[in-house]
């Protein structure tokens, strides 16, 4: 999805927490992404019994290595999902089937998928959730906010320039806790089953005015710069990042996801974090420290 969810690599511890009322435990796959290790947290900290499913987990969880899904998903009842690299990747709408049908028979029937808001290739993902038995949940995220500061954008933003290809798109960009709480709920509270629900900030922000709250947040100038397609191509191809990026600026932000959902609203019953407020805590814990 075009948040990158799990950019931060594979989570590498397993285990569980002390079980409340004895309850079996939760597999969170992609367990130290932006969302999935905020959701660990959370659900850790309520005393729930957790497993980070990776590559580097006992048991392991790989998308690549469906025979050992089993043994990851023994113990459990209920499943965050969220694909690596990117639920627009072929093949990704069979392996969320398969995960989902592996789940249903093992016992976790409550299965809850993070999706990208306006793919067309995600909702053939959603679709591949909603086998026989399971109990799904959609969550539908508009950009993390967290792409300027763990991921895709920190170093722009540190060397001052925030150069992209998408000179007069709009996104209401979401924050990562706001998903991850969102998630929990959906996980451990009852009425999400069969429930899809969309997620942004409170505020359409075009690239220019994410700049210029991260100007403010830092205090010093943080410039955006439109560049061309193929200038970014070799951009992305000099730093060692996919050149697909390319078509994820020019195609979803292209207008499709110009509008506000209440989805944290519906969940929570509270409005989203505004991403000055997301700019100014990330400049305060040192994040774009240069």
């Amino acid at each position: 999805m075009t948040n990158n969810e799990n950019v931060t690599g594979d989570g590498n511890t397993a285990g569980h927490g002390s079980a409340v009322g004895g309850e079996k435990g939760t597999l969170v796959i992609g367990g130290r992404g932006k969302t999935g290790r905020r959701v660990v947290e959370r659900l850790r900290r309520q005393g729930r019994p957790v497993r980070v499913g990776s590559r580097a987990g006992e048991p392991a969880f790989d998308w690549d290595e469906p025979a050992g899904w089993a043994a990851a998903l023994a113990g459990t009842d209920r499943v965050y999902v969220t694909f690596q690299p990117d639920l627009s990747v072929p093949g990704a709408p069979d392996l969320i089937g398969a995960l989902a049908e592996a789940a249903v028979a093992a016992g976790a029937r409550r299965l809850v998928l993070l999706s990208g808001r306006g793919e067309e290739a995600a909702r053939l993902c959603e679709e591949r959730l909603k086998v026989p038995g399971a109990e799904w949940t959609v969550v539908r995220a508009s950009w993390f906010n967290q792409n300027f500061d763990e991921s895709l954008f920190v170093d722009s933003v540190r060397a001052g320039e925030l150069a992209l290809p998408v000179a007069d798109a709009v996104e209401p960009f979401v924050d990562a806790d706001d998903i991850a709480d969102v998630v929990v709920a959906a996980l451990t509270g009852d009425g999400h089953a069969g429930r899809t629900y969309e997620l942004t900030g409170p505020r359409l922000l075009g690239l220019d005015e994410v700049a210029a709250e991260l100007s403010k947040a830092t205090g010093r100038e943080i410039a955006y710069v439109p560049v061309s397609a193929g200038d970014y191509r070799g951009v992305l191809r000099e730093n060692g990042l996919p050149e697909e990026l390319v078509e994820l600026f020019t195609v979803i932000l292209d207008g499709r996801n110009a509008h506000l959902a209440d989805g944290v609203r519906q969940v929570l019953g509270r409005e989203p974090k505004d991403f000055a407020d997301y700019a100014r805590a990330a400049a305060a814990s040192g994040a774009w420290d240069v």
